[in-house]
């Protein structure tokens, strides 16, 4: 019990709860979830057969875009939200040019019913930048 009534030992604890919270607030308000890299949406494509739903305009999409990837218009979103998988519970991963509407769109992707959505961080940009392959 001398444990809790030294002050040394208290401050450490709290610094310890402390420095725990910031590690799990990501996760627990939903910034944590969604984010991929290059690197790690590679894998969620490989390893998990993703749906990768391309959100740029087509002229854009028609000038390079990810392997595999189906080109929905960000635009006809809410009108064609079925056809982007038979299962609602198949990883979805969101690409638009630089991440700002593969944000918006998850939200409405996920108030679709699908359960498991995440968005490419930075977009086709970040996706160039990585060194990663675009098909024409």
């Amino acid at each position: 019990m001398t444990f809790f009534t030294d002050y040394t030992n208290l401050v450490l604890l709290v610094a310890l709860l402390v420095s725990g919270g910031f590690l799990l607030w990501p996760m627990l308000t939903g910034g944590g979830r969604g984010g991929l890299s290059a690197a790690e949406a590679t894998q969620l494509i490989n390893r998990r057969n993703a749906v990768v739903v391309d959100l740029r305009p087509a002229a854009d999409y028609t000038n390079g875009h990810l392997p595999s990837a189906r080109h929905l218009d960000f635009s006809e979103l809410q009108a064609k939200i079925g056809q982007i998988a038979k299962n609602k519970a198949s990883p979805v991963l969101l690409v638009c040019q630089n991440g700002l509407q593969s944000n918006k769109a998850s939200r409405i992707v996920r108030e679709a019913g699908y359960t498991e959505v995440h968005i490419l961080q930075g977009g086709l940009n970040a996706w160039q930048q990585a060194g990663m392959p675009v098909v024409k």
